[in-house]
C-alpha cells in the first residue's frame, strides 16, 4: 500500500479567494478615497491666503462682533446679506459664526 503524503498548510500562510481579493481591493480604494477627501478638506482652510489678490482685503473680527456687523462695517453702502454671503464664500464658512480675533478675507 502506498500512502500519499499530504502537506499540511503552513502556519501563517494566507490564501485569498477571488472574492477575498475583491474585498481587500474595495477596502483599499475606499481608504484611498477617504484620505483624498480629508486632504482636500484640510486644504480648504488655506483659502484665506487668497487675500493677496487685488480683489480682496482682510479684517480682524472685533470682540462681540457678528458676521452681519462685520459686513455692515466693511461695506456700509451695500446690502449686508450679499456681503455676508460673499465673506462666507471667501472664508469657507459654513454658517455665520465668527470669533473675536479671527482674520477674515473680504471682498473689495
Amino acid at each position: 500500500m502506498t500512502q500519499t503524503a499530504t502537506r499540511p498548510a503552513a502556519h501563517g500562510a494566507l490564501r485569498l479567494t477571488r472574492r477575498g481579493r475583491a474585498v481587500v481591493l474595495l477596502v483599499l480604494v475606499t481608504l484611498l478615497l477617504a484620505a483624498f477627501s480629508l486632504g482636500r478638506a484640510g486644504g480648504s482652510q488655506a483659502a484665506p491666503q487668497r487675500a493677496g489678490t487685488a480683489t480682496t482685503q482682510q479684517t480682524v473680527v472685533q470682540p462681540g462682533e457678528t458676521l452681519w456687523a462685520v459686513a455692515k462695517r466693511v461695506a456700509p453702502g451695500h446690502d449686508p446679506r450679499g456681503v455676508v454671503h460673499r465673506i462666507q464664500e471667501l472664508n469657507d464658512l459654513e454658517g455665520g459664526l465668527v470669533r473675536a480675533g479671527q482674520l477674515l478675507v473680504l471682498p473689495r
